[in-house]
């Protein structure tokens, strides 16, 4: 034994002298860091090595790991965080909207009209036009209808969707090639048709999502394309890892890019939840993947959205009686597939955003988590919007992860009163109260539905200012969320809500070397300006992958 505990004690002592004499790669000095290590939660200096963090600390510290060899960046006492994990985007959609028509700003019904026409005059005739992220109440509500742009779309058919993802707008060419017309039969969702029977253009839910599959498909290389702007993007925005919830097929991309070596962005693959099986196959046959590429999420939806009056309610819509929203998957399915993925191993995100589908699936999950016994499974509900009182605290209790998106709070909130009431206000977006709960609550955008910028998000979660400039001392302010929480959202909580906390999402010895570094200290401006706040550069793994111009 004694033996034993010699080697043990020698190999100890040669290991930590090795460490010592070891040369950075990299050393940032001269910045004001927060680390997000509560027990070392600021520091000036780091070195790395390869793709990790060798040493954090002071100037004077990390001094000695460098080498001859050691490239020294001086951050000018910029300031640096970890790098921004959005935990929930569509990623390659993403990527493909930037370069579609931009409509997600456009105030009035002319604008609609006029940007879609002038883009429609850069395609070739039959080119579908897809994407768009138009918002009808940027114009007063009024859904647009085919006849607005028929005129000025003769040779495209269009299928543009609504920034919520949730429902679409078609031109009149459009539902002509995907053989929609006022007798057509839809099991789930709704064609819109107007007072002589025939469709508005207006496709909710899945009479928009069943005709995806009919439009042409991109190639491979178009797809790629759309991947690498995806990253490129974000990675300006200083975002170094996603949560993806677009499925399988762009999982697949993914893989040919990582093969490739082009990944530059850390990438959470989740795959729809009724394939549970196929992921189960998947993982058994190559593995659930490495610190660039990693599958084993699985998502799923209960209901709608709220903008297009599909997220589920207890009670009806304040401006529209007798509607209460509805469940696009029954209780039953839901339950089925998560026990069973849970029962694999696999992680559940889940989208539910009115109270009654997050009351359901609160419940769902409570009962799955007792048949399949304790396991660390750290189901997640995406967006968790609108949360009756008296759900907020089993989130905690369950050990839910609410995955939410501050900047939807802040383009909602000019309406979302008019739409739910002022007595369902205060679970709307409730961060405050759930971080009081001790729930681990993550932040990302839901892009292509908002902006993957973290800085928006977080001056969303500290000020709740609407877009409008009309809430300016913030929108139902008590669950307004201090800095240092909205950045453990997007960053040691996001990888936590991955089971990735032991590599990244704080900056520590050993772990991944992804930051970020911005022009202003967060935690001493005030906080109306952190919209402001420019990203100077992005590193992940130690390579620096987005530096401003």
């Amino acid at each position: 034994m004694k033996n034993y505990l010699i080697i043990g004690i020698l190999v100890s002592v040669t290991l930590s002298c090795t460490q010592e004499n070891m040369k950075a790669d990299l050393i940032i000095t001269n910045a004001q860091i927060w680390t997000a290590n509560p027990d070392h939660p600021n520091a000036e200096a780091l070195a790395i090595s390869s793709d990790k963090i060798l040493a954090i600390g002071s100037n004077n510290e990390i001094e000695s790991y460098k080498g001859s060899e050691t490239k020294v960046v001086d951050a000018e006492n910029a300031f640096i965080t970890p790098g921004f994990i959005d935990s929930h985007v569509h990623f390659i959609t993403g990527g493909q909207n930037l370069s579609s028509v931009q409509l997600r700003d456009a105030a009035t019904k002319d604008e609609f009209i006029s940007r879609i026409a002038v883009f429609a005059t850069t395609q070739k005739p039959g080119t579908w036009l897809i994407g768009g992220d138009w918002d009808h109440k940027l114009w007063g509500g009024d859904l647009p209808e085919k006849e607005w742009i028929d005129s000025v779309t003769s040779e495209n058919p269009i299928l543009l969707n609504r920034l919520d993802g949730h429902m679409a707008f078609a031109n009149t060419l459009a539902l002509k090639e995907l053989e929609i017309d006022g007798l057509t039969k839809i099991e789930s969702g709704e064609v819109e048709l107007n007072d002589n029977g025939e469709p508005t253009g207006i496709l909710k839910e899945d009479a928009y999502y069943n005709q995806l599959a009919k439009l042409p498909p991109f190639t491979d290389e178009q797809n790629e394309a759309f991947a690498k702007t995806a990253m490129n993007y974000v990675a300006s925005h200083g975002v170094t890892s996603v949560h993806d919830v677009n499925g399988f097929a762009d999982q697949e991309i993914f893989e040919k890019l990582h093969k490739n070596g082009d990944l530059i962005t850390r990438i959470y693959s989740a795959t729809p939840l009724s394939m549970w099986k196929k992921l189960k196959d998947k993982i058994d046959s190559i593995g659930r993947g490495d610190e660039w590429l990693k599958r084993g999420g699985l998502k799923g939806f209960v209901d709608g959205s709220l903008g297009s009056h599909t997220a589920a309610f207890f009670d009806e819509y304040s401006d529209a009686p007798g509607e209460k929203g509805y469940f696009v998957n029954t209780e039953e399915e839901l339950h089925n597939w998560i026990k069973g993925g849970d029962a694999a191993g696999l992680q559940i995100f889940i989208h539910a955003i009115g109270d009654s589908a997050i009351h359901t699936l609160l419940n769902i999950y409570e009962r799955v988590a007792d048949e399949n016994g304790p396991h660390d499974r750290r189901f997640r509900i995406e967006h968790a919007q609108h949360i009756a009182e008296d759900d907020i605290p089993r989130f905690t209790e369950l050990g839910v992860i609410p995955a939410m998106q501050p900047y939807h709070l802040i383009d909602d909130g000019r309406w979302a009163k008019n739409v739910i009431g002022q007595d369902r206000l205060f679970g709307t977006y409730a961060f405050k109260s759930l971080f009081e709960n001790n729930t681990d609550v993550v932040f990302g955008s839901d892009w292509f539905v908002a902006p993957p910028i973290p800085l928006m998000g977080i001056y969303a979660a500290v000020t709740r200012r609407t877009l409008d400039d009309k809430n300016p001392d913030g929108w139902v302010p008590e669950q307004k969320v201090s800095v240092e929480q909205a950045l453990k959202a997007y960053t040691i909580n996001g990888a936590y809500a991955s089971f990735d906390e032991e590599i990244k999402g704080s900056l520590e010895q050993g772990k991944l070397a992804d930051f970020v570094i911005l022009d202003q200290n967060l935690f001493t401006i005030d906080p109306a300006t952190i919209r402001d706040v420019k990203v100077l550069k992005t590193y992940v793994g130690g390579k620096l992958v987005y530096e401003t111009k």
